[in-house]
């Protein structure tokens, strides 16, 4: 019965290890590719006129997140990425963000269908 075993191995600790390094990874390439969509403001602009780029950039940054889940997917498919654990998280980060996403954009009709009720 090994799979009441009580200890770790050393085979176990390295299977971690890799585990983690391969998350750290497609981290880094999730936070790679929405830096590499510009998502930094420029300093000095106007309080109101940075609301639509705050939401433009946060709406690139979902569409860069997704497309490099979509590349994860297509390079595991050719075989040029093994680890499908690179590829579940990459896809993982994209559903989060697209559903964050859309629960900004359901406040924000929710709001304004909220402003327009005032008005009448």
């Amino acid at each position: 019965m090994s799979a009441l075993r009580v200890g770790f191995g050393v085979e176990d600790v390295m299977a971690l290890r890799s585990q983690v390094l391969a998350r750290s990874a497609a981290l880094r390439d999730v936070r790679a590719a929405s830096e590499a969509s510009g998502v930094l403001q420029a300093p000095g602009r106007a309080p109101g006129a940075g609301f639509a780029d705050t939401l433009n950039n946060a709406l690139k940054q979902v569409s860069a997140v997704q497309d490099h889940a979509g590349n994860m997917q297509v390079a595991y498919e050719r075989g040029q990425v093994t680890d499908i654990a690179q590829v579940m998280l990459a896809r993982q980060e994209a559903g989060v963000a697209f559903e964050a996403t859309l629960q900004v954009r359901n406040k924000l009709l929710n709001a304004y269908q909220d402003i327009m009720r005032m008005g009448g």
